[in-house]
């Protein structure tokens, strides 16, 4: 069925969904896997956790930007049209549900399922004498000599507290030792203290783990702390702020000082979350609310502590295999091994990794290698999420220590990275090598590894490029694609892209890459509209994109074009989506789905039907403003028939998920993908473990 475009407004601000409450309800679909009976219970707890800290995120950045939003009066309005003050009252009702569900779900069904597996999270009042005895000697032991305990006067007002400290108020009766009536002092909890302590184990039930709240062993000697007087009330509460960092790129002289300097201030951002002890009084609330300017809805009582993420200890505490997913090996392409000359299998031939599947270590390999090779001449690099421990810098420095030339892009504003990313820089220019900070205006998030070699005479240039970043760590739980190839027109894109970011020059025409901020975007409009010409001539006509984001209003309406037209459309969206599929006569060949388990869905691929002519692209870039127009980011072709088939092959297992699949609703809303009792169940992210990798 086509639709008359020209009788359907697509600026119409109810076509779209808003980000905030998108992203919202990502974070809820993590908060389901807590509940899913087929994921091992302590995983259940680590998604649990996942929530948490994604929830602290969303007000340390989204929540706290569209606060300064208003006080700036700089109103930027998204494709729905929905102001910053009606956005925060929607994301307040919304988070307030979530966090709700969070603290039912820990209290009514994790904890008892714990317990019952000899795991238990124990409550002052469940404390034995023995067990009391023993965590009083702890308390005075390696928790009192470390607090410092505020009363509250004219002398010692309300402290700046540290952005998501663990804090106490305690109301106090008597008198102190000046013969003053005090009424609340204030105790934070010092970040070296673990929050999750466990208790040694009792005798026959030596294979029962204990663990009690750091919060409740305050709780219950906090009156040691104030000798003389009597603590009325004890409970804790966290204050989240502002953590994005303020730098002026264009008016600052040394990007590497400004951030190095803004760190420091980061956890003293503006107040944008309260969370306080469900049980705490209600003038102690008012009395903290105030004190910490906020609004009522701007306050969370929660059933539990006030940082579920620190929850997170009892995973790594126990050893319990039965309860956590089954490890794996990762596997390697059938034309790699841990023994290959990588330049001489690029020679002939791409290769195409999928981690985590497929293992990180050709792309380690391909740099260890390079860094002592004699014919290497110079490596390029761009660093964005990488950290400065980690084998890709070790292999660099090797590099630069040999004598080659080489150049590293670091993106030193990659957020809650910044601290890591000056140290790694630091390392680098230590070890003579060419550090450039990107460009003034626009984040470098292009994933691209350029080497340069002499061979017979000539210069050859290999290339890496990938969805995700250089981090070993993340490509073990983080879906993505990476591309190694020394085609000669991809590696001169690559080579040219490398020249504009170091001399801020102009880019010459690009032979086969499509680049942001100038070319992706105009690259993948003119591609949708290919396939809506070939939709109305009757020809084959789809579009498959997986990517973790859709938000930019240009692609959304080049979608609902294509849909009216006639194509097909899949979007695979991890995360955020403004559009709103199944409507009909507008969005109704469009379907969403999100895929969320074991890994982080991390892949950004364009396929298009191309009237039975296939092109697939990957890239580092998602289908945000920021990413097509505001960042530096590649795309590149993936040509080779065997290696583009691979890919459909992938996404056509994406599409049949009905295990870990969600289906997005015109409401914005998600629902679970129903298994058909005729249909098999398929399981995206097994299927492809069981193809690439090894299980044990």
């Amino acid at each position: 069925m086509t639709t008359d475009i020209t009788t359907i407004d697509l600026d119409n601000p109810d076509l779209y969904l808003n980000r905030d409450l998108s992203l919202l309800e990502f974070n809820w679909r993590v908060l389901q896997q807590a509940l899913d009976p087929s994921v091992p219970l302590l995983e259940r707890l680590n998604y649990l956790c996942i929530s948490s800290t994604n929830l602290d995120e969303f007000f340390e950045v989204r929540v706290a930007g569209l606060i300064q939003q208003i006080e700036i009066s700089d109103l930027y309005i998204e494709a729905d049209q929905v102001t910053p003050q009606e956005a925060l009252k929607l994301i307040k009702a919304r988070a307030h549900e979530i966090v709700e569900e969070q603290y039912q779900i820990l209290n009514d069904v994790l904890l008892p399922e714990l317990e019952q597996e000899g795991i238990q999270v124990l409550s002052r009042a469940n404390w034995t004498p023995e067990q009391t005895k023993w965590l009083r000697t702890y308390f005075l032991e390696e928790i009192a000599p470390i607090l410092s305990p505020m009363g509250l006067d004219s002398a010692h007002p309300f402290p700046r507290l540290l952005n998501k400290s663990l804090n106490f108020i305690v109301s106090l009766i008597g008198k102190d030792a000046f013969g003053r009536n005090r009424g609340f002092a204030i105790l934070q909890a010092p970040r070296a203290l673990p929050r999750i302590i466990e208790l040694p184990p009792e005798g026959d039930k030596a294979q029962t783990h204990r663990f009690v709240f750091l919060s409740s062993i305050i709780h219950a000697f906090a009156e040691d702390l104030f000798y003389g007087m009597k603590v009325k009330g004890c409970y804790q509460f966290r204050v989240t702020r502002n953590s994005d960092l303020a730098i002026d790129t264009e008016e600052t002289s040394d990007l590497l000082s400004a951030i190095a300097d803004e760190l420091t201030h980061r956890n003293y951002g503006d107040e944008v979350r309260l969370e306080i002890a469900h049980n705490c009084p209600d003038a102690m609330v008012d009395f903290l609310r105030i004190q910490c300017g906020m609004e009522e809805d701007n306050v969370y009582l929660v059933n539990g502590p006030v940082n579920l993420s620190r929850m997170q200890a009892i995973y790594s505490l126990i050893d319990r295999p039965e309860l956590k997913f089954r490890p794996f090996t990762q596997g390697f392409p059938s034309v790699l091994s841990s023994k290959s000359d990588i330049f001489a299998v690029l020679r002939k031939q791409d290769v195409l990794l999928h981690h985590p599947y497929h293992s990180f270590s050709p792309v380690i390999d391909l740099l260890k290698q390079a860094a002592t090779d004699p014919t290497v001449l110079a490596i390029k690099q761009t660093l964005y999420r990488t950290g400065a421990k980690s084998p890709i810098v070790d292999a660099l420095v090797v590099a630069s220590k040999a004598g080659k030339e080489v150049t590293v892009v670091i993106e030193l504003r990659a957020r809650f990275d910044e601290a890591e990313n000056v140290a790694l820089a630091s390392r680098l220019q230590q070890s003579a090598v060419h550090v450039v900070y990107g460009i003034v205006g626009y984040k470098t998030h292009a994933k691209m590894l350029l080497i340069l070699r002499r061979e017979n005479n000539k210069l050859r240039q290999y290339a890496h490029l990938g969805t995700g970043n250089y981090h070993r760590s993340t490509s073990r739980i983080y879906t993505d694609y990476g591309f190694l190839t020394s085609d000669k027109q991809i590696t001169e894109d690559v080579s040219h892209l490398f020249v504009q970011l170091t001399s801020l020059g102009k880019v010459p025409k690009t032979n086969k890459l499509l680049h942001a901020p100038f070319t992706l975007m105009d690259g993948l409009l003119s591609r949708v509209d290919r396939e809506i010409s070939n939709a109305q001539a009757g020809k084959p006509a789809r579009i498959i994109i997986k990517v973790n984001s859709l938000v930019e209003p240009t692609m959304i309406s080049a979608f609902y074009r294509a849909s009216m037209a006639g194509v097909k459309i899949d979007l695979i969206i991890r995360g955020i989506c403004c559009l709103k599929p199944g409507i009909e006569g507008l969005s109704e060949n469009i379907r969403v789905r999100s895929i969320v388990g074991r890994f982080l869905e991390h892949t950004r691929i364009y396929y298009f039907e191309n009237d039975g002519e296939p092109e697939v692209w990957a890239a580092s870039a998602d289908l945000m403003k920021r990413n097509l127009l505001r960042r530096v980011e590649a795309c590149f072709p993936v040509q080779s028939k065997q290696l583009r088939q691979q890919i459909i092959d992938d996404l056509n297992i994406y599409l049949a998920d009905n295990v870990q699949a969600w289906h997005l609703a015109p409401d914005g809303r998600y629902q679970r993908v129903e298994q058909d009792d005729n249909t098999e169940v398929v399981c995206a992210q097994s299927t492809l473990l069981e193809q690439m990798a090894k299980t044990y």
